[in-house]
């Protein structure tokens, strides 16, 4: 039962797009049409996951003065490896997504569940929880591909839907994910609230949801030995 929590605890409760409010630049970037949408949340996923795993097997080998370098290290050889997998099949995509793929090296996703979770926990536990993040970042950003294609240009993946749909060219420029994104914000919110005040409770966010509980804003007030 833990493992599912910690898997599902990405696809809505901490969902890290919609929830969290991570990893915005790519969110907004790559979230354009559906397709592009869910590439980048595939890449990243198999990122998180592998990088989650190898993480939390060296977690008690690596100093940890220097643990966020080693960090980044394991991070950048699995994007490395998506960078090249995506270059030689699927080409199309690799050209749409562009500089985004290797910036999955900074992505405050992938690094944070590094040092919040993987390096605190074991190797199942940290494979679920990057699974669950990734699949939960893939969905927010489908989710937002698809409503920002269909507004544009009527279509969805790439397929005719309405074929005299007049097109919101807005949508697929950055203004367009903004709108988008704070309307789906909205939506959660008043749907939260909703459903709290049915509880006779009022909705505040989960206190392990602070921004305190992650550390790496404060690395470098470590204290020196």
């Amino acid at each position: 039962m833990k493992l599912l929590e910690e898997f599902f605890k990405g696809i809505w409760r901490e969902n890290p797009v919609l929830v969290l409010i991570l990893g915005m630049c790519p969110s907004l970037a790559t979230s354009s049409n559906a397709t592009n949408g869910m590439g980048m949340g595939l890449a990243t996923t198999f990122v998180l996951l592998c990088s989650n795993v190898v993480i939390s097997a060296v977690r008690n080998l690596v100093p940890t003065k220097i643990r966020i370098p080693c960090y980044i290290v394991v991070i950048a050889t699995f994007v490395t490896v998506v960078d090249l997998l995506m270059q030689a099949y699927t080409q199309t995509l690799y050209n749409a997504l562009g500089i985004f793929i290797p910036l999955i090296v900074v992505n405050c996703i992938v690094l944070g569940r590094a040092e919040a979770f993987a390096s605190k926990n074991s190797m199942l536990y940290s494979a679920m929880d990057g699974l669950g993040m990734g699949i939960g970042f893939t969905l927010a950003l489908t989710f937002i591909g698809l409503i920002r294609e269909f507004l544009a240009a009527g279509t969805l993946f790439d397929v005719k839907i309405i074929s005299a749909w007049p097109g919101f060219s807005v949508m697929g420029q950055a203004p367009g994910g903004f709108i988008v994104m704070g309307f789906i914000l909205a939506g959660m919110n008043f749907y939260n609230m909703r459903r709290a005040a049915k509880a006779g409770k009022t909705y505040d966010l989960p206190q392990e949801l602070d921004c305190r509980h992650c550390n790496i804003c404060h690395l470098g007030e470590e204290k020196k030995d």
